[in-house]
């Protein structure tokens, strides 16, 4: 991938925050390389303190790194620090709004610090986008956490960026505003903007994410598109229902691996790569167990996410 099809590279990327009073510094990042793609949405996860936050706000331009170099839209974020803030809108974690003032008016003084003219602000149409219109003249004080949350997304559009970082965006929100939100990030994807995306939720970014970076202890653990990720785990399970109750699991099903679920379901992991389905179901014909039932079920993000942060923890 050349560099002007990346929205985002990331090389040998290093943070140590200075020990307070007696304390040891503390290594937060220790060099990483990332390239995120223009066009894409692009995944960050891992758990608490593994960086995560770090990476954003170095890009963002708020922490400063101890070593490495970042381009955002092919700008240095220390040679062309101005261009490579005005191609990035962060929607940080944290929501701190000025209580007394309407989202109308936080968003036009935003536009106002991008130096957007006055003709050309998209305050109403961004409310209107974000289902905000109704209070678009309401303190925020009186807004719910889920509005204040969709102003936070708001605001990071005000200048149009080609680039919306996204840190934790559906955090303490319903199940409802959490799938408006998702739309509404595929939405921005579909019309060319490149979405990078901090999640603890990880249906949501097996779910909306092209590709997906795994950090812990400041270190990647893996970057590979979704698809690729949901492939790393050589395993599968099948479920069998018996139309009658089962006593005793025959020997050549034990030897499979073969459980009683609490349900008196069978059930059996497997790798595909050392057996199949068929052979599965071949060696239960050969039983005096008779299928009612039969469901095979894949392995998810969350199962490779918890082994390769294992492994490497160990």
């Amino acid at each position: 991938m050349t560099d002007q099809e990346l929205a985002i590279k990331i090389r040998g990327l290093k943070k140590t925050y200075s020990g307070e009073g007696h304390s040891e510094p503390k290594i937060a990042l220790k060099g990483i390389d990332l390239s995120i793609a223009r066009g894409s949405i692009f995944g960050l996860l891992g758990p608490n303190g593994a960086g995560k936050s770090t990476i954003i706000n170095i890009i963002a331009g708020v922490v400063d790194k101890s070593q490495g170099k970042v381009e955002v839209w092919g700008f240095d974020i220390d040679e062309d620090s101005r261009n490579a803030k005005a191609n990035i809108g962060i929607v940080p974690q944290e929501i701190n709004f000025d209580v007394y003032f309407t989202p109308f008016e936080i968003l036009e003084l935003y536009a106002g610090y991008y130096g957007i003219a006055k003709a050309e602000r998209r305050s109403d149409e961004i409310l209107k986008a974000m289902r905000l219109e109704d209070q678009r003249d309401a303190y925020t004080r009186f807004l719910s956490g889920g509005m204040k949350r969709r102003l936070l997304v708001g605001k990071a559009m005000v200048h149009s960026p080609p680039i919306l970082v996204l840190d934790e965006p559906t955090a303490g929100v319903d199940v409802e505003l959490r799938q408006h939100i998702w739309q509404f990030v595929r939405e921005l994807n579909q019309k060319g903007v490149t979405v990078v995306l901090t999640t603890h939720y990880l249906e949501e970014a097996e779910e909306l994410c092209d590709e997906i970076a795994i950090i812990n202890h400041g270190q990647l653990v893996i970057c590979d598109k979704t698809p690729n990720l949901l492939k790393q785990l050589d395993e599968k399970m099948v479920v069998i229902t018996p139309v009658a109750p089962i006593i005793e699991i025959p020997e050549s099903l034990t030897q499979i691996g073969a459980k009683m679920n609490h349900e008196g379901s069978l059930v059996i992991y497997f790798s595909p790569s050392k057996i199949s389905v068929g052979k599965i179901l071949t060696i239960i014909a050969a039983t005096s167990i008779e299928i009612a039932d039969l469901k095979t079920e894949e392995s998810d993000l969350e199962d490779i996410f918890l082994q390769l942060t294992k492994s490497k923890n160990d």
